[in-house]
C-alpha cells in the first residue's frame, strides 16, 4: 500500500538482492490518493528484495525478505 499527495508518473519496480529489476508493478500517472499492489512472488525464489517507488520527487527505498 502506497500514498500519493499529488498527481504525478509513479513507477513501483522490485529489484534482487544484486540491484536487477526482476518486475515492474506499476508504470502510470496516478491521481493522488491511497493505492495498493498486489505481487505474486510465486515463481521468484526465497530471499531480500527492495522495492523503489518514484512519483514527482519522492523516491522511497525499502527492503522486503521473501519467505516461503
Amino acid at each position: 500500500r502506497y500514498e500519493l499527495s499529488s498527481d504525478g508518473f509513479t513507477t513501483l519496480k522490485i529489484y534482487d538482492i544484486l540491484g536487477k529489476k526482476v518486475v515492474n508493478l506499476v508504470n502510470e500517472k496516478q491521481d493522488a490518493g491511497s493505492y495498493s499492489v498486489d505481487w505474486n512472488a510465486s515463481n521468484f525464489p526465497s530471499g531480500v528484495y527492495f522495492y523503489v517507488l518514484r512519483s514527482n520527487q519522492l523516491v522511497h527505498t525499502k527492503r522486503m525478505i521473501l519467505s516461503k
